[in-house]
């Protein structure tokens, strides 16, 4: 198990769990934190498995990297800069949120030219399988993608955000590890190594920019926060949270990969973005808990 890790202010330009009776104590300070980061990571990893951390306090600006510049597949974890990128598209005039989009399960590989379809019975939203011959709203389809993690919705929208454009937006938001190149279940693709990949560090930088008016627009942030917070997947950092703790997430899983990327929001104070990216994790409820554990521990640094 490598772990590699640094603290360092938050850069300018970056811009299941226990119950809350059992929380850790609060880490003294950053070198506290990372001494219960180690030991969970440590404690959960052994030699066979890799946990990859990136949290930022925006408030504080303390943020805190454990092997967050190694690369890993993105699994679901892509599906925040393809919403990224529609927003800021509608934001720009160049689309509409509600322009219509037919839906079909028939899709070209980015490897050979070929043509491939998803399997509904392995997609955790089956239920837009009925609707091809018909259509859906870019909406629609950006919440199915986000709090569904639904792949075909995924798949519809990729050819509208365009990979070449978010490959800008990423480069102008610092998310340089973050690499989008094709929709879901592109088999040729995935054998020949052309495969969506992130850094916690870059998925870290997705997530500040998501929430930042700044960066996306006003009314993009909120709508985009808006979506994320109704995500169903909340296994990983939500489950380290205190009950109805509000938080805004997006989860990636796939065989051995296990990713949870989350904007939280302690009451009072400005939030924080955590991300916990695994790898190799055989049980994936392992993984979680290791995702739920590192949450616990940076709430209890927060909140101290």
């Amino acid at each position: 198990m490598k772990c590699v890790l640094v603290l360092l202010p938050l850069l300018a330009a970056c811009a299941s769990a226990a119950s809350p009776a059992t929380a850790p104590a609060p880490a003294s300070g950053p070198a506290g934190l990372e001494a219960q980061v180690r030991r969970i990571i440590r404690a959960a990893a052994g030699d066979t498995a890799e946990v990859a951390v990136a949290f930022v306090d925006l408030q504080t600006g303390d943020s805190l990297l454990v092997d967050a510049h190694t690369p890993m597949h993105a699994a679901s974890t892509m599906k925040v800069p393809v919403m990224m990128e529609l927003f800021r598209r509608a934001e720009a005039g160049e689309i509409s949120m509600d322009d219509r989009v037919p839906v079909r399960n028939a899709f070209v590989s980015i490897a050979d030219g070929g043509t491939y379809a998803l399997a509904p019975g392995d997609d955790s939203d089956g239920e837009l399988y009925a609707r091809v011959g018909g259509d859906a709203t870019v909406r629609e389809l950006v919440e199915r993608m986000i709090t569904r993690s639904s792949n075909l919705a995924t798949n519809l929208l990729i050819a509208h955000a365009e990979p070449t454009r978010i490959a800008v937006l990423m480069e102008r938001i610092g998310a340089r590890g973050m690499h989008v190149l094709r929709g879901v279940e592109d088999i040729a693709a995935f054998r020949a190594g052309m495969n969506n990949s992130t850094t916690a560090h870059a998925l870290m930088r997705v997530m500040r920019a998501a929430q930042d008016p700044a960066v996306v627009g006003a009314s993009a942030a909120r709508e985009m926060q808006a979506i994320l917070g109704r995500q169903q997947f909340t296994e990983m950092i939500p489950a380290g949270l205190p009950p109805g703790t509000r938080v805004a997430n997006k989860t990636g899983n796939i065989t051995r990969i296990a990713h949870d990327a989350a904007i939280v929001y302690p009451p009072g104070r400005a939030p924080y973005v955590l991300v916990v990216m695994t790898r190799g994790f055989a049980d994936a409820a392992a993984a979680a808990r290791v995702g739920a554990d590192v949450s616990r521990a940076v709430w209890a640094h927060v909140t101290r």
